[in-house]
């Protein structure tokens, strides 16, 4: 016999929603604004921070992550359109607030990137992704970046703690006595 399941909380959608457009444009906001400071102040070489702990430093990223894929950008173009519909449906289904905010970190990072492949230079699908942060031992990425990085920290640490996209949260068995 399955556990009851907790009940599902009310949250109305336009509000889950409200939360992902608005962490959405939020981080395209921030990042846009970030590569444009960059592209004007960095032209002239990097700059040192922390004695050295980040290193702000203009790159242009033509490949995927860490610079692979460079020869398959319009490939990579393609597939990072089809995971924002996929998470754009995602965001339809999420529960909760924690979820939806989540969804929205996934979104603000792509569509970043997105732009920079469509209105930067070479050319649409080929445009290269301005990078400017870089840590010791680390390649260089940017706010976008950081943003889909989160996200992915906050799906992992959303699922170990039971918390379903739908906003219920799972329920487990606890055996007593039983080894």
């Amino acid at each position: 016999m399955e556990p009851p399941q907790p009940p599902k909380p009310h949250r109305p959608r336009g509000v889950l929603l409200a939360f992902s457009g608005g962490v959405a444009a939020v981080v395209i906001l921030i990042d846009q604004i970030t590569k444009l400071i960059a592209l004007n102040e960095l032209s002239d070489g990097p700059i040192q921070l922390l004695n050295g702990l980040l290193t702000l430093v203009l790159v242009r990223n033509g490949g995927a992550a860490f610079g692979m894929g460079s020869a398959f950008t319009p490939v990579v173009v393609c597939f990072v359109l089809i995971v924002v519909a996929v998470v754009i449906r995602l965001t339809f289904k999420a529960g909760s607030v924690a979820w939806a905010i989540t969804l929205g970190f996934v979104l603000g990072g792509a569509f970043g990137n997105l732009i920079d492949r469509f209105f930067r230079d070479p050319g649409v699908m080929r445009g290269h992704v301005v990078d400017f942060l870089q840590l010791p031992y680390w390649p260089v990425f940017n706010v976008a970046d950081m943003s889909i990085t989160c996200a992915v920290c906050l799906v992992i640490l959303l699922t170990f703690t039971g918390r379903r996209l739908d906003g219920t949260r799972e329920v487990r068995e606890v055996r007593e006595g039983k080894e």
